[in-house]
């Protein structure tokens, strides 16, 4: 392809680093340990669970401080030509030249925040990110940047403990500024303005596209080749079934498909947007939609996770599908230079089949703007709180009006082979009043609705129930606002 490099380049740390001749397959984990034996680095679950793996990748960022935004990932199911153009940051990297412990590390000795340490690298890199964001004292915000750390050895309150004493840069100091302008500019020269990475090695062939245009060509060429994102699905496909995929097309140098604008009241996310990128902005449409976001996975796997890939992959739960297909969103597929645009119900034909032609990806994601008298409820149902597969995913769009149903979307994920509508459900409650007769009725039209799986993490039965129990849940809140309800909480406990 036009302009594209044949070698990897990054920044290891300070040092600059050209790779040729690698398995695009190699994971950053794997590329740490063995070659550059850099083994604070620790593998875990080789799945993006545990973050023993975790690691700090800066890009440029023309709109961050210094011209550098900095974020945690997951060694494990990256890939090393992922790294192409940024600078990868391990524990290694936190000591000063003198010796001594960076003031995370200090602070994990002084409030004994460790104990046997195999995760503990893991949970230094994620306060080092916390620290090179100017620090942080809210619980919330610190339990959150954790929660993609799990140990099985200690509590985390010494932990979060080190959290609040060691601080944080000095984001708006001038030396930290030129520091950061300083890793921009090298890393800027390193990669010029090629038109991204070709590789071929005798294991496989690697892409990295610079542009979306440049990607459809790609994949007019390679209509078979396997879309790469942020690998949190792709990247066990290696670790765990040790899949060979060859070609992989990789979008996260996309920079046109990362975009996330407001055009009229509809927002458009570009399919290769992280769930970090999108989070604010979708939060904005619909407070629950941010709060469901915040529960997928950990802090490393919304950094490398999009929006569009969560799509694309066609899981029966998907977590993010049943609530935009709820909002009533459209995607726009691009093969080539044509383009079209579908419904995102629509999307979803059968477990494991998308309505996707060969060489077509998605290319963003259109979500409509609620009404203004529309109420919209998002609620996930899992084992834990955070870091959980999802056993049910309800969600609803209602309008009412004087106590009447005027409009209503419902979708559930978790309840079929694919995230779809909750159709004779939604037609026991159109134009019915809104009371606890027509939610009786339309609990039933649920079972006709569905009939849920049983599986690891939920029998059909307790499905059904929550499902159920959901649009009660939903009854309650848009009748008696303000009234906190635990029924879904109560089924759990008896089931």
């Amino acid at each position: 392809m036009t302009n594209m490099r044949s070698d990897i380049r990054f920044l290891l740390g300070n040092e600059e680093r050209r790779i040729e001749n690698i398995d695009p397959q190699t994971t950053v984990l794997n590329y740490l340990r063995l070659t550059e034996h850099k083994c604070g680095t620790k593998e875990g679950c080789a799945e993006g669970d545990c973050g023993a793996c975790t690691v700090v990748l800066g890009e440029v960022d023309k709109h961050a401080a210094g011209g550098m935004s900095y974020r945690t990932v997951n060694a494990c199911i990256q890939f090393v030509p992922t790294l192409d153009g940024k600078q990868l940051l391990t524990v290694e990297h936190l000591k000063s030249d003198d010796g001594r412990l960076h003031p995370v590390q200090q602070a994990m000795v002084d409030t004994h925040g460790s104990q046997c340490g195999f995760c503990t690298p893991g949970f230094v890199m994620s306060l080092y990110k916390i620290w090179l964001d100017g620090g942080e004292e809210d619980r919330g915000a610190i339990n959150d940047a954790l929660a993609g750390n799990l140990c099985r050895c200690t509590g985390y309150g010494p932990i979060i403990e080190a959290a609040r004493q060691s601080g944080g840069a000095a984001i708006n100091d001038k030396l930290e500024q030129s520091r950061r302008h300083d890793i921009a500019e090298r890393l800027e020269a390193l990669i010029g303005e090629d038109g991204g990475l070709s590789l071929t090695h005798e294991s496989g062939r690697y892409f990295a596209p610079r542009s979306s245009d440049e990607l459809a060509r790609l994949l007019i060429t390679h209509p078979d080749a396997v879309i790469l994102a942020g690998g949190t699905d792709v990247g066990l496909w290696v670790t765990k079934h040790l899949k060979r995929l060859d070609p992989i097309v990789y979008i996260g140098d996309v920079a046109d498909l990362k975009q996330v604008e407001k055009i009229g009241t509809d927002l458009h996310i570009g399919a290769g947007a992280t769930y970090s990128t999108a989070h604010d902005a979708l939060g904005a449409v619909a407070a629950d939609i941010g709060e469901l976001i915040r529960r997928i996975g950990s802090r490393q796997i919304r950094n490398a996770g999009t929006v569009g890939g969560n799509i694309a992959n066609g899981s029966p739960i998907g977590d993010t599908p049943p609530a935009l297909i709820a909002l009533g969103a459209r995607i726009v597929l691009r093969s080539g230079d044509v383009r079209r645009e579908v419904a995102l119900e629509d999307f979803f034909i059968t477990y494991g089949k998308q309505d996707r032609a060969r060489g077509e990806f998605v290319e963003k994601i259109i979500v409509p703007q609620p009404g203004a008298h529309t109420q919209f409820k998002a609620w996930k149902i899992s084992k834990r709180s955070d870091q959980d597969i999802t056993a049910v995913l309800g969600a609803f769009a209602i309008t009412l009006e004087n106590g009447v149903v005027r409009d209503i979307r419902a979708a559930f994920g978790g309840m079929a082979g694919t995230p779809m509508r909750a159709k004779k459900c939604e037609a026991a409650l159109m134009g019915q009043p809104w009371n606890e007769t027509t939610l009786n009725t339309a609990r039933l039209a649920l079972v006709e609705d569905f009939k849920p799986m049983t599986d690891m993490r939920a029998s059909g039965e307790y499905r059904m129930l929550v499902a159920q129990n959901l649009l009660s849940k939903l009854f309650i809140e848009t009748t008696q606002p303000g009234v906190a309800t635990r029924l879904v909480g109560e089924v759990a406990s008896h089931a």
